[in-house]
């Protein structure tokens, strides 16, 4: 890995404002080798360039990290989280690596894509990663977070996903423009607590995250 893309990964890391140790931005750049070396295998991402993996899956998924461990203050340091629709593992391998106290469960539908997290768990020695081959709709939890980037609109992410995540649990979801139509359909049982704007270095795309939970229904 060359050292401009060294480079480059903790200059981001410090434009997002996040303390990332040596070790674990070499495990983010083992992580990317890993990516770039069995992409034809699994299908993992149509980027080639290492650049662009880069900037526009691993900092766009570190733009998540500060959002989310605001968040999942309530849980404790060591919480549960859910990466649906993982693909290659993004976010949730970059979650695993920067956050060890989290558990980090990725689900995909594609077997060769959960096979490769799990080969990245072994390879790196991520213990609190794993790679799940699945419909998230048969999954049982409670996971505390349930996250998801770029998988499906937020009326299916909630639906899908809505038996796995704990009474007190959150969703998390990373889109590109405000989905507005999408959050007007939420079923019922969800609800938008929070919306914010995510910068990712060195992308100019809008980038934004949507936090939701689970409806009080009223009572008469």
């Amino acid at each position: 890995m060359s050292l401009n893309l060294a480079h480059d990964l903790a200059s981001g890391i410090s434009a997002l404002g996040l303390s990332v140790d040596g070790p674990a931005q070499q495990q983010l750049l083992d992580y990317m080798a890993l990516i770039q070396k069995w992409n034809k295998v699994y299908n993992l991402t149509a980027l080639r360039e290492p650049q662009e993996i880069l900037s526009h899956h691993l900092l766009d998924s570190l733009s998540a990290i500060a959002p989310l461990m605001r968040q999942a203050q309530p849980f404790g340091e060591a919480f549960s989280f859910l990466d649906v629709g993982s693909g290659g593992g993004l976010p949730g391998v970059v979650i695993a690596i920067c956050c060890p106290n989290v558990a980090v469960t990725c689900v995909d539908a594609v077997s060769k894509k959960a096979a490769f997290v799990q080969q990245v768990a072994a390879s790196l020695r991520l213990s609190n990663l794993k790679g799940v081959h699945a419909r998230v709709e048969t999954l049982e939890g409670p996971f505390d977070v349930i996250g998801s980037r770029a998988f499906a609109s937020l009326p299916d992410f909630v639906t899908w996903s809505a038996s796995a995540l704990g009474d007190k649990g959150i969703w998390m979801a990373m889109k590109g423009k405000l989905p507005e139509e999408e959050i007007s359909s939420l079923p019922s049982n969800a609800q938008v607590f929070h919306v914010e704007q995510l910068h990712v270095p060195g992308l100019s795309a809008e980038r934004c995250m949507i936090w939701m939970k689970k409806s009080t229904p009223l009572t008469a």
